[in-house]
């Protein structure tokens, strides 16, 4: 991220309410500095963790693993059937992440050609899905995912009236795991560049980036600051923010 899109972004978190969405786990996700921090709320481990001023929220986390445990075979099975169809010829690390999903990081060089294919034709009918960023391959359960965990934040803000209930959500991100929060905001973009890109994915509600590389994170942020414009609403209760954005990283 370049100098002016940091500082653009600390100035857009200053007026609105802004949501960090990762793949990171807890641990991870606190390693970072992100612009215009620390926020309130945070999603993290695809969803799996909502964070209240920096803490988990355990009955969030409750709910997640019980739809998980719900819907499909659980994380040990898929990460038994991981093993058999990987090699550590091209596997230099196998983590499970929280006990919510797994992902791999691989020697790109030495990664089979049909790998993906083959791993995600096993995974879909079982309710899980893959995607490859950069050198990590990741493997995660089909309920697992940030727009639930958004639209949970929301709910508060809105219950708590810190939110107007017609407030707009934005969304950003670059990976297959942040499809279905583009999808689901009002509005999305993403960069030209990134798994999304390589996939040739969009939406009707999802807007492209002209430039790619760094260089995007100045056009995403100004995309933010432009739309938040054209949504304007009167004062709620005393709150650090005021309008709803969810920027996606993964």
């Amino acid at each position: 991220m370049t100098d002016t899109a940091m500082h653009a972004l600390t100035d857009f978190a200053a007026q609105h309410i802004v949501v960090p969405a990762t793949t990171r786990t807890v641990a991870q996700y606190r390693r970072l500095s992100l612009p215009g921090g620390p926020y309130p709320f945070a999603v993290t481990s695809n969803g799996g963790s909502i964070l209240i001023d920096g803490e988990p929220d355990d009955r969030w986390n409750s709910t997640v693993r019980a739809r998980i445990r719900a819907d499909g075979p659980g994380i040990d099975v898929i990460a038994a059937a991981m093993r058999e169809q990987t090699s550590d010829e091209w596997v230099k690390t196998f983590k499970m992440a929280e006990e919510l999903f797994c992902y791999l990081v691989i020697d790109e060089a030495r990664l089979p050609a049909d790998f993906m294919a083959t791993w995600a034709s096993w995974c879909t009918p079982r309710g899980w899905r893959v995607s490859r960023q950069g050198r990590k391959i990741y493997t995660v359960p089909h309920s697992l995912c940030k727009s639930r965990a958004v639209a949970e934040i929301r709910h508060r803000l809105t219950e708590s009236g810190q939110l107007h209930t017609d407030a707009p959500l934005f969304a950003a991100g670059d990976g297959a795991l942040d499809a279905e929060l583009l999808s689901y905001a009002d509005a999305s973009i993403r960069p030209a560049h990134g798994e999304l890109h390589s996939l040739g994915w969009t939406s009707e509600r999802t807007t492209v980036t002209k430039a790619s590389g760094a260089s995007a994170a100045d056009e995403i942020v100004a995309w933010l600051h432009q739309s938040a414009e054209h949504t304007r609403f009167p004062p709620l209760k005393k709150a650090p923010h005021q309008s709803p954005i969810t920027k996606g990283t993964a």
